[in-house]
């Protein structure tokens, strides 16, 4: 089953350099095609610790289809890069959550565990994010703000995978 790849990025822009990230996301996931305005972070101050505060939000969508069982080596990649651009002491200065969008979910990996979360293997979770239902994206309990606030961005990027599929 094929879906389309997405990533989440929060960065704070003082401390990443964020076209750097992207160049490497590309290399290592696939040319971008869809990628959302950028919006301020503050839904939550979950990352503020860890990453300062002034934090940045972009979404962004990859050309080619992905098999869904991909999801987990996908993370892996992500945590890679994240590592790759941390700060000499160790702290991050980007996070990206991988995900996929297909005609009826929105599914995101992470390393969290939770009660609603699916274990994928080497310490990677998966969770149903957003359901596609009634003509549009819906929340679930567990839902993210900040994907809440912003379903029309998953609803462009599920028309980009949209016309691929229903050619095949």
């Amino acid at each position: 089953m094929i879906a389309k790849l997405i990533c989440g990025i929060i960065f704070r822009a003082e401390d990443c350099e964020i076209e750097k990230v992207i160049v490497e996301m590309e290399s290592l996931l696939g040319r971008i095609d869809f990628r959302s305005p950028t919006i301020p972070f503050n839904f939550t101050d979950y990352y503020t610790k860890e990453m300062g505060a002034k934090l940045k939000r972009e979404w962004i969508g990859f050309e080619l289809p992905i098999q869904m069982e991909a999801l987990k080596s996908i993370k892996l990649t992500t945590i890679k890069i994240e590592n790759k651009f941390k700060r000499p002491n160790g702290i991050r200065t980007v996070n990206i959550d991988p995900g996929y969008v297909t005609l009826h979910n929105l599914v995101l990996a992470s390393t969290k565990n939770y009660s609603h979360r699916i274990y994928l293997g080497d310490g990677i979770f998966a969770e149903v994010t957003l359901i596609y239902k009634n003509h549009k994206f819906q929340p679930l309990a567990w839902t993210y703000s900040d994907y809440r606030a912003n379903l029309n961005v998953f609803e462009e990027i599920r028309n980009k995978f949209k016309v691929p599929c229903l050619m095949v």
